[in-house]
């Protein structure tokens, strides 16, 4: 009975406020100025152990598999091609490990792509380490004791750091 009128209010306000939306049954929803069946949506699970784009291509696609890349990312490619710098190679680490973190959410028993994705963890953190070595912190919470190593001369692209 509250459901017929909460339905009946909503009615009521929409034909106060805006005589010019139709009003919808229970299965359609409003679009401006009509309305449409409401939507089912259907999302396939990924196939296990699916094909994967490099490191690289992966960050410049926007997803680490090939079945994943929409046709209206192809512009993107061309707009903003991939800078391959060492900042760039551990930015496409991460985003690999992510991309591998979200497939493992739905294949736990995955254990080939559970290795991939263990392996970039640490080739990522040894990344990071020789990174900082040699041009500094990359993040602020990366503190040298005593002092933000990031204030002090020379700053990372004096030393080309992203070369």
């Amino acid at each position: 009975m509250s459901a017929m009128l909460n339905a009946k209010k909503e009615e009521t306000h929409l034909e106060k406020n805006d005589t010019a939306v139709k009003i919808c049954g229970t299965t359609e929803g409003r679009l401006p100025g009509s309305c449409a069946p409401l939507a089912f949506p259907y999302v396939p699970v990924q196939c296990d152990n699916p094909a994967r784009y490099s490191q690289q291509d992966a960050l410049q696609a926007g997803t680490l598999f090939p079945g994943l890349n929409l046709p209206f990312h192809a512009d993107m490619e061309t707009r903003f091609p991939a800078a391959n710098t060492a900042l760039s190679e551990l930015m496409a680490l991460d985003f690999a490990i992510d991309e591998l973190g979200l497939y493992l959410t739905t294949h736990r028993d995955d254990q080939e792509v559970l290795a991939l994705y263990w392996s970039y963890i640490k080739l990522a953190r040894e990344g990071r380490e020789k990174y900082q070595e040699k041009y500094g912190p990359l993040l602020q919470t990366d503190l040298t004791p005593g002092s933000y190593k990031w204030l002090d001369n020379p700053w990372p692209w004096d030393l080309g750091g992203n070369d």
